[in-house]
């Protein structure tokens, strides 16, 4: 998954892989492994490079709050960040499948199977590594297939939409 983040006016692209808490993230080409753990309602802790992070994140409609314990981040992500251009698997014709960048959950399907939709529709909404990422139609048509519902955890490349 790509994202463009944007922190204390610095822009960064930000590519994430992996799952179940295991993570390689590449932050301008800087890689880093990181083991990140759910540890209550809005705090997760972080391992990056042999060191140990208690944070807090808090939502927000652009992106994340992230506290520390001694500094706190705002990051905000682009609405192209949020994996609408990463997630499309096109066939030169035919449908398109919309799969999962990377492991996650299923947290609303936006459309139905059979629905139509326009270019740039979101059709479901995941979670993964506490983002919520919106994926949408690549071009306009018809939902062919919607394999998911809300609460399924999906892995990397699993089918969540076919757009004809």
């Amino acid at each position: 998954m790509h994202f463009d983040a944007t922190i204390d006016g610095r822009t960064l692209r930000v590519e994430v892989r992996g799952r179940d808490g295991r993570y390689t993230v590449s932050l301008d080409g800087r890689v880093l492994e990181v083991d990140l753990q759910d540890t209550g309602r809005d705090f997760v802790s972080l391992l990056i490079g042999g060191r140990s992070y208690e944070v807090g994140l808090e939502r927000r409609p652009s992106g994340f709050v992230v506290a520390f314990p001694d500094d706190t981040l705002t990051v905000d992500l682009a609405d192209a960040a949020r994996g609408a251009g990463t997630t499309l698997r096109r066939a030169a014709s035919g449908p398109a499948r919309i799969t999962a960048p990377m492991p996650g959950k299923i947290v609303r399907v936006l459309v139905g199977a059979g629905d139509e939709v326009g270019a740039g529709q979101g059709l479901v909404v995941m979670e993964a590594m506490k983002m919520e990422n919106e994926l949408r139609a690549p071009r306009a048509g018809r939902v062919r297939e919607l394999p998911v519902r809300e609460g399924q955890t999906v892995e990397t490349g699993a089918l969540l939409a076919l757009v004809e």
